[in-house]
């Protein structure tokens, strides 16, 4: 079996756009990066690099064209016909991470702040003498 080529690492089609390449390798990068996986180190590390490696080569336009070149030298008979969607095997795909001590963190700091929100206003209009409940119009004709 042959390695994978940097378009199937990066889970996109051989005629992506640049900014699809980017996406795929923020997203992937986001997934495989050694210190927001949950994944081995080792394993992380290695799957990292060859993301970093594959993103260097697909996006800048020259290194791109050459490893097109080899690959079409390397399977001749898979360049003709359309081009086959890409499925990326991750182990991580069918998981979901437990959240890290930053994003507790950030969630924690933003309940205070709608907390502390929601007390400050309710406090000054009761300080101020406000109704908190101000019924409209057309209910008390209702009545």
């Amino acid at each position: 079996m042959s390695a994978p080529s940097h378009y199937q690492r990066l889970g996109v089609r051989p005629d992506a756009s640049a900014e699809s390449l980017r996406q795929a390798f923020r997203q992937l990068s986001k997934r495989y990066h050694p210190d927001t996986t949950a994944l081995p180190q080792p394993l992380a590390a290695a799957a990292f690099r060859e993301l970093q490696q594959a993103y260097s080569v697909l996006s800048d336009p020259d290194e791109r064209r050459r490893y097109d070149a080899e690959l079409a030298l390397l399977s001749p008979a898979s360049s003709s016909g359309p081009p086959r969607s890409v499925v990326l095997q991750s182990p991580l795909q069918q998981q979901r991470r437990p959240l890290s001590g930053g994003e507790w963190l950030a969630l924690l700091l933003l309940l205070s702040a709608a907390v502390f929100s929601l007390l400050l206003g309710v406090g000054l209009a009761w300080m101020r003498g406000v109704d908190l409940v101000q019924w409209p119009s057309w209910w008390l004709e209702a009545r």
